[in-house]
């Protein structure tokens, strides 16, 4: 199948050259020409612009979006209405909030052109071990590019679902990123604890890998963090300093719309708030409390 794939940063450009390992005739167009020259490198054919790749399409077209969520997608996807015609599909992959998707598949449906939206979960270790995605879209929309997604999945008939109307496959990713947040903060927590126990001086590294291995709480990402423990035991290149990038957001926030309870993520994401302080006020107001109505002396900064 022929596909057009904006955006060939490292996610996207994966996908672009796993597409073409399948044989997939890909061509790709990114902002930056060293991305675009770095795909040519990978086999897969090159545009210099929008309108170019689109060009290079034949009809029906279909062009999967892989760029940030708010403002490039949002460009992206509006410069694709103006040059798209009737029947075309665009496949967005990228992060992006839901009610934002089903918003932009109302403009691109008046102009007669399909928009599906694709949860995509792998990292960078996708283009070998394949991707899971949950898509939403009209049936005869993902029909038309079901190939696409069957041959970036871990196989052709596993990892890949066509879960819901459009936005869904957005939500569930969303969802997914959500559950993300929480098991990473357990698997932290957990790890703190034990290496709290400085009586056992425990090896984090050996117990993730024995964890890895028949245990309930097993995983791919207990792997990558054994690996992790294993190059650097203590930790000593890593800032305590966790970003996120607004999933874990707004699935808290979309709990809070439905009135369901999320306190394990909810107390994810508050953890990465609280990890980006420096000087924690609230611990402060804390300390200054406690000395206020017990006597209890706070430490004074140097």
């Amino acid at each position: 199948m022929q596909l057009g794939m904006v955006g060939l940063g490292r996610m996207g450009g994966n996908m672009a050259e796993r597409l073409a390992r399948a044989g997939h005739q890909v061509i790709g167009y990114d902002r930056d020409p060293d991305a675009v020259r770095a795909a040519q490198g990978r086999g897969l054919g090159a545009a210099v612009s929008l309108e170019d790749l689109v060009a290079k399409l034949s009809t029906p077209r279909a062009v999967w979006v892989m760029v940030p969520s708010g403002g490039p997608a949002e460009g992206t996807l509006s410069a694709l209405a103006q040059i798209l015609e009737r029947g075309d599909v665009v496949v967005d992959g990228g992060n992006n909030h839901y009610k934002d998707t089903r918003r932009r598949g109302v403009t691109l449906h008046r102009k007669g052109i399909h928009l599906v939206d694709a949860g995509v979960s792998g990292g960078i270790f996708g283009l070998t071990e394949g991707y899971s995605l949950t898509v939403g879209g009209d049936e005869e929309a993902v029909k038309q590019v079901e190939p696409v997604f069957r041959s970036l999945a871990p196989g052709p008939d596993r990892g890949y679902g066509h879960v819901g109307p459009l936005g869904s496959g957005h939500f569930t990713k969303m969802v997914h990123n959500g559950v993300e947040y929480g098991l990473m903060e357990a698997y932290a927590e957990g790890l703190e604890l034990l290496k709290a126990k400085e009586q056992f001086n425990l090896n984090l590294a050996q117990i993730a890998h024995i964890w890895c291995h028949g245990s309930v709480i097993r995983s791919w990402l207990l792997e990558l963090t054994a690996v992790m423990l294993e190059e650097d035991p203590g930790l000593e290149t890593v800032k305590p300093y966790v970003e996120d990038t607004g999933e874990g957001r707004w699935t808290v926030e979309e709990s809070v719309e439905l009135a369901v309870p999320l306190p394990v993520i909810s107390m994810a994401l508050q953890a990465r708030f609280r990890s980006r302080q420096e000087q924690p006020f609230g611990f402060k107001v804390l300390a200054g409390m406690r000395e206020k109505f017990g006597g209890h002396m706070a430490r004074r900064a140097q």
